[in-house]
């Protein structure tokens, strides 16, 4: 962080780069001012962008309280939790899990969610309260619900609500559910990336009503979307607004099964298929290259094994372990070996999902957009009349 920003840390500072950055809108800036990011925030941090100058990434406030104080009032994700809470010590965890999050991304949502006056809000992952918070005051205490699985961050977040005079409803439960005794909702906001939005939130949202929430593919990448639930309430549909990166919501998240499951005790490259291809592994794993292909390519994820000479191989799986696929880099090279095993040619999907959009003139996240019914998703471009096609 740099020294202008280290003078310029604190509320101020920070509401002028994200009005700057058109992030935070003057309806919402009564809202930022009276509810303060660092009454959210644990004495404990780890925030999430690091400049190299720090030994240790995690920051304490009774020990450091200009370096905390100045992250905080930072346009960047604070990790407040890891690994559900298992995690011990100050170093990194292996998987984040809860935080307060980019103060640009809060805003920006907020402003998708279009909030009016008597609206009811459900917002699903409390984490340490500050959007609740921000939506209390907008709406009022009886107008807004959050919804947080883990105890001890839900226990957190009320506290803090508490101690800014805020008292929205905190419930402790599973987030896909919602929370019916609350509904019907006009807007239903979350902090959570999802693979699919929950059922429970298309019956608990009102007619009209608007579901702002991070979507991803299993493949991986993520875009914000904003639906607007159909007046008969069948559907909702929407497009997706800006790139995201939130922590998957707990109950969503997949398993990824070894290696060993694919070959069932055959030496590599077991019954596998050789080929080549000339569509460069590299091509495939931009994060919204990523989100583009996942959307035609269903339950499939992928790993890479690196090499010491900048080569590596992609390797694809698909979730019921029966297929894999492997894609060869090295560097200088037109032409790259693949091998394909089970039922679906993976590669073979992912390149035509990747050529798909490479013939479309690679549109971007703002022409995509997407349809939900109860035993549906469909990902569309420009309009719902043209779905991503879906491959395996």
């Amino acid at each position: 962080m740099t020294s202008e920003t280290h003078q310029e840390a604190g509320p101020q500072g920070l509401a002028s780069a994200l009005v700057a950055g058109g992030a935070l809108v003057s309806d919402w800036l009564p809202s930022f001012n009276a509810v303060p990011r660092e009454l959210f925030v644990p004495d404990r941090i780890w925030p999430g962008i690091e400049d190299g100058t720090r030994q240790n990434p995690v920051v304490y406030r009774s020990q450091e309280p200009e370096a905390w104080r100045e992250a905080v009032y930072s346009d960047i994700p604070l990790t407040t939790q890891w690994d559900d809470g298992d995690h011990q010590g100050d170093g990194l965890g292996t998987t984040p899990s809860s935080s307060s999050s980019m103060p640009t991304m809060v805003f920006s949502m907020l402003q998708d969610l279009d909030v009016r006056p008597g609206n009811r809000a459900l917002e699903v992952g409390a984490g340490t309260g500050w959007n609740a918070g921000l939506l209390a005051h907008r709406l009022g205490n009886h107008h807004v619900v959050t919804v947080e699985y883990d105890p001890d961050v839900a226990r957190g977040a009320r506290e803090s609500l508490h101690r800014v005079g805020l008292a929205p409803t905190v419930v402790e439960g599973d987030g896909r559910q919602g929370w019916s005794d609350g509904a019907p909702y006009d807007r239903i906001i979350a902090t959570c990336s999802l693979l699919e939005i929950p059922p429970a939130w298309l019956e608990q949202t009102a007619p009209g009503g608007i579901i702002v929430a991070p979507f991803g593919t299993e493949f991986g990448g993520e875009q914000i979307v904003r639906l607007t639930m159909s007046e008969d309430g069948t559907s909702a549909s929407g497009r997706f607004t800006r790139g995201s990166a939130f922590m998957r919501l707990r109950q969503q998240r997949t398993d990824r099964p070894p290696f060993e499951d694919y070959l069932r005790g055959e030496p590599w490259p077991a019954d596998a298929v050789r080929s080549s291809t000339e569509l460069s592994p590299p091509e495939t794993g931009g994060w919204f290259e990523q989100f583009v292909i996942g959307s035609g390519v269903p339950a499939a994820f992928w790993r890479t094994e690196r090499y010491d000479n900048g080569a590596y191989t992609l390797w694809l799986y698909s979730r019921d372990t029966l297929s894999w696929a492997s894609a060869d880099y090295e560097r200088d090279r037109t032409e790259y070996e693949v091998y394909q095993s089970g039922p679906r040619n993976l590669w073979d999907e992912v390149e035509a999902a990747y050529r798909w959009w490479d013939g479309h003139g690679r549109p971007g996240f703002d022409r995509f957009g997407l349809t939900v019914t109860p035993g549906r998703h469909a990902v569309w471009l420009d309009d719902p009349s043209n779905p991503v096609p879906v491959r395996g």
